[in-house]
């Protein structure tokens, strides 16, 4: 029924690989579990509801996103929308969180008719090939650099902005010895390599002092314990907030649709290019369906109490992992609806266990640099740009902007204006705009 379901024999893929696929996703992304409450908190939203609402609203969407495409891509509340959701529009502009929660749907219901009228998928057609190429690189590094910095291999510094970490400390020791045993178990072609690692490393921090009287992985009081109510959030979105503020509210609105567009476009590129689902002009075969499941993720997280969902970076390990197929993103779901009662047990996995799968995954990600057209600049250098702005903006937005803006200008500054689609000329536009108007 699965192989049928999911086309598991067409796409080359088996069950125990997608299911591996799967619980690696799910083991790189559940600290969405632990971080986004500690962000949204501060709002004024209930932590222990908001749990349960990450975990239900992510579990909910991903099954929809693998029915409508049968795609490996896990959904769930993003972090950076959730950090702009509760210092910017809660805190900085004072909005209320039901109001913000409000704000959230009708930026979900303007996704659903981009989406629905072909537009969305058009943006993402205007994007130059080159460009795409350099997403999912860019995206690796940008990955890569999360996991040195949660796993203390680089911290800021205000001399040099990022410098190195202790790594003599027990923590950069075990992430070092992680990223070696991950590569190790990949070169012997090791199925779940990237799993293996994140459960070997967290029964390693069991024995692994911390420096603060702990070990790096504590075990929780409890194993297991029943998921907190949804009462305290659900349904309880304002609605009447936009037309009663609709300056202020149609701004959030805006800026909650660009940043979810964007995060969303780079997302389903750069790991569907991965997994080879691409066709031969570089385009996602069931685009329309992807953006609109990723829509409607955003205006259900409103309804279910939580800000944006959208799709998951992280669903790039489940990829590396060898997930091809929907089945990979169903098993992170069910996964996820797991969490809910042994949410205790998932969070006792320290940042230590999880940051050599996201270097490595950096790694894997930069093959694309190799079908670039080095010798010539106009594609070289916009490329370039993507990939190096990603990790240096820390904002998957950005590259995409700078690399846009960077083509535009070299094709008309070459010449070759008039091989530039008007919507290409459109986008940069706007990119301009959003930091100098």
């Amino acid at each position: 029924m699965l192989n049928r379901l999911f086309q598991l024999p067409a796409h080359g893929t088996t069950v125990r690989r997608e299911v591996i696929g799967g619980l690696t996703t799910f083991a790189s992304m559940a600290s969405v579990l632990a971080v986004v409450p500690a962000l949204l908190g501060p709002a004024g939203m209930d932590r222990s509801a908001l749990v349960t609402a990450v975990a239900l609203s992510g579990a909910l969407m991903t099954v929809v996103m693998a029915l409508a495409t049968n795609y490996p891509i896990v959904l769930g509340t993003g972090t950076g929308v959730a950090a702009f959701f509760a210092y910017n529009v809660c805190g900085t502009l004072g909005i209320p969180w039901r109001a913000g929660l409000g704000l959230v749907f009708y930026g979900g219901v303007l996704f659903l008719l981009l989406s629905v009228s072909g537009i969305r998928q058009k943006l993402v057609e205007a994007i130059p090939r080159e460009l795409k190429l350099a997403i999912p690189c860019g995206i690796g590094l940008f990955i890569t650099l999360i996991g040195l910095r949660n796993g203390g291999i680089v911290r800021a510094s205000a001399g040099t902005l990022v410098t190195l970490g202790d790594v003599a400390s027990p923590a950069c020791a075990l992430v070092l010895a992680g990223v070696v045993l991950t590569a190790v178990l990949i070169w012997w072609r090791v199925r779940g390599a990237i799993l293996v690692s994140v459960l070997a490393l967290s029964v390693a921090g069991l024995f692994i002092p911390d420096g603060a009287g702990g070990t790096l992985t504590r075990m929780p009081a409890a194993l297991a314990g029943w998921p907190a109510s949804l009462r305290p959030l659900f349904l309880q979105l304002d609605l009447g907030y936009l037309w009663s503020h609709w300056r202020q509210g149609v701004t959030v609105v805006l800026a909650l649709l660009f940043i979810d567009l964007f995060d969303n476009m780079g997302t389903l590129i750069g790991v569907c290019s991965r997994a080879g689902l691409l066709d031969a002009q570089g385009q996602l075969p069931k685009m329309k369906q992807a953006f609109m499941a990723d829509a409607g993720a955003a205006m259900v997280a409103a309804l279910i109490g939580t800000s944006t969902v959208t799709s998951y970076i992280e669903s790039a390990t489940g990829v590396e992992a060898g997930g091809r197929t929907g089945l990979t993103a169903v098993t992170a779901a069910g996964a996820l609806l797991a969490a809910l009662v042994l949410s205790p047990l998932i969070l006792a996995i320290p940042a230590a266990a999880t940051a050599p799968a996201l270097i490595i995954m950096g790694a894997f990600m930069l093959q694309g640099l190799a079908a670039l057209d080095l010798s010539d600049l106009g594609k070289t250098i916009p490329a370039f740009a993507t990939i190096v702005m990603m990790p240096f903006s820390f904002s998957i937005i950005e590259g995409i902007g700078a690399g846009l803006i960077i083509f535009v200008g070299l094709m008309l500054g070459t010449g070759r204006g008039r091989q530039v689609p008007i919507l290409t000329y459109i986008l940069a536009g706007l990119f301009v705009a959003r930091h100098f108007t």
